[in-house]
């Protein structure tokens, strides 16, 4: 059966921006009640405004920010149907030049800001039987140089979500993880025109791991995962024959292809790039604390 949006709260990190912001739009386009949660509060404070949406800055590394965030949103809405767990960020850089706080921050915001999040609003989501979609990525069943902290956060948070699935769906909880390619949003563009030698492995890439889809595209696939309380949504769906193909894709045969097609070379190169910028996170990035 298909679970209707309309009237359900969502609440979802990340949202001041890219995938959350448009989730957003969309949501409540279906008739959804809408908690944005985020780190730019301007940001947040104006789409809220535009979408009558409930805000509240939070750093979901903050399990007490978070606590007061759910607390906010149950106190507006009267509960809590579906959390959607989409803060991330991503380094800049290899582990031989990111500074090791930039690879620490990047797992404990896309994976343990992902298990504080679904902590703190899992009993509201309980009591209403409702859904909870992780964001996981394509990085987390591939593996590219200058996203090791990425990579490990996404198949973390994969993992997470396999084992909650299991554990609430006694509960009537259903549980779903979202693999999205790059997508077109200002994380992606920030790496984009930040570094050369990413557009250049970007590049080299092969189908579909080289596609860049439109940040609507991405939503659509999400909201159709959320209403069809789906366990796995890839964006773009291709994407699932690259899971199931795992074992080759993280190969020593694929390990002998990168190498052998630039791959040390895009490595220099980033590193150099990387050490030039003189910064771990993207322009527009809030991977760096305040």
């Amino acid at each position: 059966m298909r679970y209707d949006l309309a009237g359900r709260v969502l609440l979802i990190t990340g949202a001041a921006r890219g995938i959350g912001a448009q989730l957003a739009r969309e949501a409540v386009a279906r008739g959804a009640r809408v908690a944005l949660v985020g780190l730019e509060g301007e940001l947040l404070k104006q789409l809220s405004a535009d979408l009558d949406a409930h805000w509240y800055e939070c750093d979901v590394t903050d399990q007490a920010s978070l606590d007061a965030a759910v607390a906010s949103t149950v106190d507006r809405f009267g509960g809590i149907d579906v959390v959607v767990a989409n803060a991330g960020i991503a380094n800049l850089g290899t582990v031989a030049v990111a500074p090791v706080d930039a690879l620490v921050r990047t797992v404990e915001v896309n994976l343990c800001g992902a298990i504080r999040t679904v902590s703190a609003a899992l009993p509201h989501v309980t009591a209403a039987r409702g859904h909870v979609l992780i964001v996981s990525s394509a990085a987390a069943f591939t593996a590219m140089p200058g996203m090791a902290a990425y990579c490990a956060s996404k198949a973390g948070v994969e993992q997470f979500a396999n084992v909650l699935r299991l554990e609430t769906r006694p509960r009537g909880v259903t549980v779903g993880t979202a693999h999205p390619i790059w997508t077109d949003t200002d994380l992606v563009r920030d790496i984009r025109d930040d570094l050369a030698s990413f557009r250049t492995a970007l590049h080299r890439l092969p189908w579909p791991l080289s596609t860049v889809v439109p940040v609507e595209q991405c939503v659509e696939a999400l909201l159709r995962g959320i209403e069809r309380r789906k366990r796995k949504v890839y964006v773009p769906r291709s994407l699932a024959l690259v899971q199931a193909l795992r074992p080759v894709v993280l190969s020593g045969l694929s390990d002998a292809l990168i190498t052998r097609f630039g791959g040390q070379t895009i490595v220099g190169q980033m590193e150099d790039e990387v050490r030039q910028l003189g910064r771990s996170f993207g322009r527009t990035s809030v991977g760096e604390r305040s």
